[in-house]
């Protein structure tokens, strides 16, 4: 698909909706990067990634962290890393209001995150149903010491842990889950989490042989 920044710089076209309706006849979508110095921050991201995961209801992002016997680790004492991020995709922040208004002589950005019950509900699911699959733990990662989302997020995830009576259900704030990450990861199996708490330390612990 003629898609990207290219096309942008050529004719403005981001996703012209005869290209996208061509992409939704596919069973499956390789997308490679579209960034572009040349192009502002965000105008790609929004009007292709993000409209893409919002209309393809792509609410599933899949982060496996594992590592292969004989590959080094940054990390000491490693032990056995292998287990995977499940993060919801399309709700929260990115998919919330944005505004940038001037108040009392400056500007004021505000990002509002967002959260429904079915949101939470579908993908706590997703992720049940992996650990099933595997060691039989999930890590429900929010803030909800502080966060009102994050409250619905736990109270949801926590009702459809009853669905699962074989599956061991954690609960864990996000910045002790970053800390966790790196000081004994072999304890996790499955964690799923908002759009916001992806876990860049996740990413940066893959190891491929």
């Amino acid at each position: 698909f003629d898609l990207g920044a290219e096309r942008y710089l050529r004719d403005g076209a981001i996703l012209p909706e005869d290209e996208e309706e061509r992409i939704k006849a596919n069973d499956a979508i390789l997308l490679g990067a579209v960034g572009d110095p040349r192009i502002k921050a965000g105008i790609l991201e929004r009007g292709l990634l993000l409209k893409l995961r919002f209309d393809l209801d792509q609410y599933v992002n899949l982060r496996p962290s594992k590592l292969y016997k004989g590959v080094t680790s940054p990390l000491a004492n490693p032990g056995d890393i292998d287990f995977v991020v499940v993060r919801e995709l399309i709700g929260g922040v990115y998919f919330g209001e944005h505004a940038t208004a001037q108040v009392d002589g400056e500007d004021k950005a505000t990002d509002i995150m967002s959260y429904t019950e079915h949101e939470i509900r579908r993908v706590a699911h997703v992720a049940f149903q992996m650990a099933r699959k595997r060691r039989h733990r999930v890590t429900s990662v929010d803030k909800a010491n502080v966060l009102d989302t994050s409250r619905l997020w736990r109270r949801v995830v926590t009702e459809v842990a009853a669905e699962y009576p074989d599956v061991e259900l954690l609960h864990m704030y996000v910045d002790n889950a970053a800390m966790q990450i790196v000081r004994d990861p072999s304890q996790f199996d499955v964690i799923v989490t908002c759009l916001l708490y992806t876990s860049d330390a996740a990413d940066d612990m893959q190891c491929v042989d």
